[in-house]
């Protein structure tokens, strides 16, 4: 999206369903009607009106919208947006009105507001998404057994409400944030590989390039050629 495109806005049917999904490209969302509750690799959330959610580069979620359906103005993702996923905005009639003239100054407008954090549901397939967010070398056996569940609860209930396997969120999870400290990490790729929790570097490779359509060499490169360019 440039500075001369419009803002889009999308119309959510009542209690459907919007199955797990990646933006390669990062946006800006603002709920301006309805709710729905959005699961992604960042935790799972409720939303309502006046909620912003800052979708980074390769990140998926998948959403369930309420009887009500639900109304998202979305924006570009502005360089900076706070290290939040998702908040709630103060005015959100400011930032539709200014959408309408300028989305890059609408989405601006969003990142400086001070946002206040929203918190997920907290219940148990959220605590496990977080738990394979902070480690993705997480026994699925071993977690389930702590927690009291039975394995197969826990595939069944996880996919419900994240749209993926546990194994699969590990997995996508694990790639992102391969992809992000690829580029600024000073480990070798194969120490970094099992930093990560990857079996081997070709692991990595395999689903870094799955994710990104790059390798974590050529993601290095640029890396590198970025930092050097900015201390010019």
């Amino acid at each position: 999206m440039t500075a001369t495109e419009p803002a889009t806005r999308q119309r959510f049917s009542a209690a459907t369903r919007l199955e797990r999904h990646r933006h390669v490209t990062g946006y800006t969302a603002v709920v301006i009607a309805g709710g729905y509750v959005e699961a992604g690799d960042s935790g799972r959330f409720r939303l309502h009106a006046g909620s912003v959610v800052f979708h980074r580069p390769f990140e998926s979620h998948a959403n369930h919208f309420d009887t009500t359906g639900a109304v998202v103005l979305n924006l570009p993702l502005p360089a900076s947006a706070p290290d939040v996923t998702v908040g709630l905005l103060r005015d959100v009639d400011a930032v539709v009105r200014l959408a309408g003239k300028d989305p890059r100054a609408a989405a601006e407008l969003v990142a400086s507001s001070g946002v206040a954090p929203i918190r997920g549901p907290g219940d148990w397939p959220d605590l496990l998404a977080s738990a394979l967010r902070d480690n993705p070398s997480l026994g699925l056996m071993d977690w389930a057994e702590a927690a009291g569940l039975a394995v197969e609860t826990v595939a069944r209930g996880f996919k419900r409400a994240y749209g993926v396997s546990p194994k699969r969120y590990r997995a996508e999870v694990r790639a992102l944030q391969a992809w992000r400290r690829i580029p600024r990490s000073t480990l070798p790729l194969a120490q970094l590989a099992l930093a990560l929790g990857f079996t081997d570097q070709a692991h990595m490779t395999r689903d870094v390039v799955a994710l990104t359509g790059r390798t974590p060499a050529a993601l290095r490169r640029e890396g590198q050629l970025d930092s050097r360019t900015a201390r010019r």
